[in-house]
């Protein structure tokens, strides 16, 4: 019942806000009568549409949800937009301006499609390569430049499939890591769906292997049964325990927890670095895989050198990246809890919307030094 709920009140939001448009917009493009209708057609079917976003796994291998997707990222610009045209008019009653309610809805309709356009090409290009240093205080020397490639957020599902993520692959191991991580959120659907599509990531090439672990999204379908799937796509997937890597004569402890809420949905994945570290020497250096940054101060209470996680997707299209900001401990980037480190991919693919504004996804290589 909680969970209609919520789903109902989205849905009255959705419809009051794309009303709001219609009203505003409808009145100052002046169109004429059949163009009224097809703008105030596209609306409704947004309206009806955009909520379905939300069941994200509902959308696998249905035709429509490429265009359900688009219209989801476009209603996000249209609105904003709309809203800083209104705040133009507001203001211009007080100056001896005229006539800005025809213009200025048609460039409310103009910055839609330009910004839809440039977003739809940031999300599905390949992700750039981000260079990340981070100092390890007493790192051994034979650890020094040890390359770490992290992957996140792949979503893997309605609009991203198997050629998307056989491109990045490629990517990934033309920069020869020593090791690549990947944390979590790769997958939104079931394993009888997904599972073709997730192959690629046998190509992975590293010098210690791939590890992972789960993300939130993987629970929102069938958890296990994806832990399963990745294992036997070569992913190592660590549920609450560490593996110690030995490089070059020295030794390297990789953990991995699973998602931050994953106890509500399996209790025996209730997310616990405390037991993730267990059994780890006390001078060994330690690398978490945790996929919500929000899981960064029992982390670092556990022992860890570095945390890595994604989840944030850097807020993936402005500006909604302010909600993002708020409801996590790191947005993107380096940063620190106590004495450990922290990086927060924007991830990789994307969620919902096939755009990206303000945000760019990435494959993040990270290279670890000893600090000074």
């Amino acid at each position: 019942m909680r969970h209609h709920r919520f789903f109902l009140r989205i849905r009255v939001i959705v419809v009051v806000l794309h009303l709001y448009i219609g009203i505003r917009l409808l009145t100052g493009l002046a169109l004429p009568a059949w163009g009224s209708v097809v703008v105030g057609s596209y609306l409704a079917l947004s309206a009806v549409a955009l909520p379905l976003v939300m069941r994200v796994s509902w959308l696998n291998d249905r035709w429509l949800a490429w265009p359900i997707s688009v219209m989801t990222g476009a209603f996000s610009f249209l609105l904003w937009s709309t809203l800083l045209r209104d705040l133009v008019l507001l203001v211009a009653l007080a100056l001896p301006v005229t006539n800005l309610g025809t213009p200025s809805a048609w460039a409310v309709v103009g910055v839609t499609l330009v910004l839809s356009a440039w977003s739809l090409y940031q999300a599905r290009r390949v992700p750039r390569v981000v260079e990340v240093s981070v100092p390890i205080a007493q790192l051994p020397p034979a650890l020094e430049d040890f390359a770490i490639v992290q992957l996140s957020d792949l979503h893997v599902g309605p609009t991203i499939k198997r050629g998307h993520l056989a491109a990045i692959v490629r990517r990934v191991n033309a920069l020869n890591p020593d090791l690549v991580a990947i944390t979590g959120d790769m997958t939104d659907g079931r394993v009888n769906e997904l599972e073709p599509e997730i192959a690629p990531l046998a190509e992975l090439v590293s010098r210690h292997g791939t590890f992972g672990v789960t993300g939130n999204h993987e629970y929102y379908s069938e958890a296990e049964a994806w832990v399963e799937a990745f294992r036997r796509a070569g992913v190592q997937m660590l549920v609450n325990e560490s593996v110690l890597l030995e490089h070059r004569g020295a030794m390297l402890a990789i953990a991995g927890v699973p998602d931050f809420t994953a106890g509500y949905y399996v209790a025996a994945h209730r997310s616990d670095p405390v037991v993730a570290a267990a059994g780890i020497p006390a001078s060994v250096p330690r690398v978490l895989l945790a996929h919500q940054p929000n899981s960064a101060p029992a982390a670092a209470k556990a022992g860890f050198d570095l945390q890595l996680s994604g989840h944030t997707h850097g807020g993936q299209i402005w500006p909604w990246t302010l909600l993002a900001r708020r409801a996590n401990r790191f947005l993107a980037g380096l940063g620190h809890e106590e004495a450990m480190w922290v990086y927060t991919s924007r991830g990789t693919g994307y969620w919902g919307p096939p755009m990206r504004f303000g945000a760019p996804a990435e494959i993040t290589r990270l290279r670890l030094r000893r600090a000074e």
